[in-house]
């Protein structure tokens, strides 16, 4: 099947052809005719699957066949849970429209909102936003979403995880009754079916591959270490793998902050990139990360679902995720597009449970492999060496304190009581 089949116009096929795409994924093909034709639709694809040119090409095309509205209101709406997914797929629809007169425009929190006002109110007729900025800038009148023709929620289920569905059910009061949904879910939850309820107009149901499934082209591998040496083992994966774009994952903010550091003194570039981070630092880093000049990019699941880096190799859960799906959103960043990738997961002995949920959800038992050749680097050998004599020459003076104890109470005692005698 070709893209040119599925009935779009010349100018989207242009842009496509610019891109290199040849042929529509599965998600593609089964989602773009019936958005054509106007129906809701409830999506559900494993991500790195071509998603978003599924609701961005159609939705190009409805608006482009239709004259544009004096001052460009907002047409169609694109919410995402984060702040990189919105910029992602702004650039898609900034690709795909290239041939066409329409506009759009990416606004979320994180940075200065003026600029994103003076381009709303220069018109345009395609918005992608994060619900919390969308809200703000609806407060301060600087949009109107009462012309909104198409509403899409992009990774809806992520969006649930991270508290949006108040603000999701605010956004929808304030659009018109008539539209077009797309829901766009890697995962069909209760929760997703029940929001799918309240807003779908008798959806269609497309899924493209079973719920929850890995790319066949990621490598799996799960090797089997004590927490304290897994910052050795990846070091020495990198290293000796020469190893040049490298995503990993850990659990926390700090966790991520603390690695990428060490990759730093072990003269391996690094960059962090979390919820705590200003929107300038974690799009540095990760335009660093695109253009080689990271080679480890240090994530939490803040970016499981907004990283798009076209044939990414290696993706490490430093950490397995405590939510299982989070480990499919985690290794679905390689593999994409057709191309192969390799999934590390270093598991210490606390994380065993989190590795049988993960294989029970994916339906594959994930076989570990053995470390026995694997020693610690001489710098960290160094490190524990060093922590250990700190450990006993504490434990030693702390012995001294204990036996020259009898004399100091009483010396303490008499000089406390003149001092508090003169203070009197």
């Amino acid at each position: 099947m070709s893209f040119k089949s599925l009935g779009l116009s010349d100018a989207l096929l242009k842009a496509i052809s610019k891109k290199g795409y040849e042929t529509p994924s599965a998600i593609q093909q089964k989602a773009i005719p019936l958005i054509l034709e106007r129906k809701d639709v409830l999506a559900s694809a494993q991500t790195g699957s071509g998603k978003t040119a599924g609701f961005a090409l159609p939705m190009l095309q409805i608006l482009n066949s239709e004259p544009a509205l004096r001052q460009r209101p907002v047409r169609a709406l694109i919410l995402t849970p984060t702040r990189e997914l919105a910029a992602q797929v702004q650039d898609e629809f900034k690709d795909y429209s290239e041939f066409t007169d329409l506009r759009s425009t990416v606004i979320f929190g994180g940075v200065g909102a003026n600029p994103q006002i003076k381009a709303l109110r220069n018109g345009v007729d395609i918005l992608v936003a994060t619900p919390g900025r969308l809200l703000d800038l609806v407060d301060q009148r600087a949009l109107t979403l009462s012309k909104v023709e198409i509403l899409v929620l992009d990774e809806a289920d992520r969006m649930l995880d991270m508290g949006f569905v108040r603000d999701i059910k605010k956004i929808l009061a304030l659009l018109p009754s008539k539209r077009q949904n797309l829901l766009f879910s890697a995962t069909f939850s209760k929760e997703i079916k029940k929001l799918a309820a309240d807003f779908l107009h008798q959806p269609v149901l497309v899924e493209a591959t079973p719920e929850n499934t890995t790319v066949e082209k990621i490598d799996q591998t799960v090797y089997r270490v004590d927490k304290a040496l897994k910052t050795d083992l990846i070091i020495k994966l990198i290293s000796e793998g020469n190893w040049q774009q490298v995503l990993v994952f850990t659990r926390t903010k700090h966790g991520a902050n603390r690695l990428s550091e060490k990759l730093e003194k072990a003269k391996i570039t690094s960059a962090a990139i979390h919820g705590n981070k200003s929107q300038g630092a974690r799009t540095r880093a990760l335009s660093g990360f695109k253009e080689g000049k990271v080679r480890v990019l240090v994530a939490t699941d803040i970016a499981a679902r907004g990283l798009d880096i076209p044939l990414l190799p290696h993706v490490i859960n430093y950490e397995l995720p405590n939510i299982s799906e989070d480990y499919v959103h985690r290794i679905g960043r390689t593999g994409r597009a057709g191309a192969s990738g390799e999934a590390l997961s270093l598991v210490s002995l606390d994380e065993v449970g989190y590795l049988r949920d993960i294989e029970k959800l994916i339906g594959e038992r994930l076989q570990p492999k053995i470390l026995s050749d694997f020693q610690p680097t001489e710098t960290m050998a160094d490190v524990k060496a060093a922590e250990e004599e700190k450990k006993q020459q504490k434990a030693h003076r702390h012995s001294r304190g204990r036996n020259a104890q009898p004399k100091k109470p009483a010396q303490a005692k008499n000089q406390g009581s003149g001092r508090n005698r003169g203070r009197r």
